[in-house]
C-alpha cells in the first residue's frame, strides 16, 4: 500500500516514515502542502496522513482542492488542532479520520488499516479468496491455514491483489504498490514476483490470471 505523507516536522516525518515502511507501506513525504500537490498531479496513493499547518498550502486547501477534484482518496488529518470544531469542521470538509497529536504509532496504523478496508469495500479485516486468507491486523497471509511465507515484495504484490480480488490491476498499480519514486520496480522484476507467488498459491486455489494488455487478477478457481 501506497502513502503520502504530508507533514512540515522533518524529524516528525522522517520518524513516521521509517516505521510506516517496517510495516510494509511505501512511503513518500511532501514537507509542504505545495510539494503534495504536485505529487498529486502524477502519483496515484492508497491514503493520505496530512497535517494541517504546512508551508505553501494549508492542509485544509489541499484537501478542499482534493475532493473538489473528485479525487477520493482517504484522508486521515493528524494535527495538533484537537478541539471538537476542528474535527468536525475537517470531517466535514471530507476528512475520512482525524487523529489528533500527540498519537500512538499503533493507534496511527489501526487507523489506518481500517480506512482501507473501507475503501476497498471489505469491513470485515480477513479477507478470503478460496483457501488463501489475509488478516489485514496482522497483515499475515494463510493457505488453507497455514502461514505462507513471503518476502516484502511478494506481500506487498499479493496485499494489493487480494485487496482487489475478482478485478484487474494493472502492472503500473502492482509497481507504484511496491515502491516510491526513489525506489523503482522494473516490469521484470513484478513478473519474477507474479511467478513465485504462483507457486506458493497452488494449494489455496487462487490463482494469479494474466490479462494480456491489462494487468493480473486473482481471483478463485474450483476444483
Amino acid at each position: 500500500m501506497k502513502l503520502l505523507l504530508v507533514e512540515d516536522n522533518q524529524e516528525l516525518s522522517g520518524w513516521l516514515s521509517r516505521l510506516l515502511t517496517q510495516s510494509g507501506f511505501a512511503v513518500e513525504q511532501a514537507f509542504s502542502g505545495t510539494d503534495a500537490a504536485h505529487l498529486l498531479l502524477t502519483q496515484a496513493y492508497d491514503a493520505i496522513l496530512l497535517d494541517l499547518t504546512l508551508p505553501g498550502l494549508n492542509g485544509q486547501t489541499l484537501l478542499r482542492s482534493l475532493r473538489a477534484k473528485n479525487n477520493q482518496v482517504p484522508v486521515l488529518i493528524i494535527s495538533a488542532q484537537n478541539t471538537l470544531q476542528d474535527i468536525i469542521a475537517h470531517l466535514d470538509l471530507g476528512a475520512d479520520d482525524y487523529l489528533a497529536k500527540p498519537f500512538d504509532i499503533q493507534e496511527l496504523e489501526a487507523r489506518l488499516r481500517s480506512l482501507l478496508r473501507r475503501a476497498s469495500g471489505k469491513a470485515n479485516p480477513v479477507i478470503f479468496c478460496g483457501g488463501l486468507s489475509y488478516d489485514t491486523n496482522t497483515k499475515q497471509f494463510s493457505s488453507k491455514g497455514a502461514v505462507l511465507g513471503l518476502t516484502p515484495r511478494e506481500h506487498a504484490v499479493l496485499e494489493t491483489l487480494i485487496r482487489h480480488s475478482g478485478k484487474t490491476v494493472s502492472k503500473q498499480n502492482l509497481a507504484d504498490n511496491l515502491c516510491t519514486l526513489d525506489d523503482m520496480v522494473s516490469a521484470k522484476a513484478l513478473e519474477i514476483y507474479i511467478v513465485r507467488l504462483r507457486k506458493k498459491l497452488e494449494q489455496s486455489g487462487a490463482q494469479i490470471l494474466t490479462l494480456r494488455g491489462l494487468g493480473y487478477m486473482l481471483s478463485y478457481v474450483a476444483a
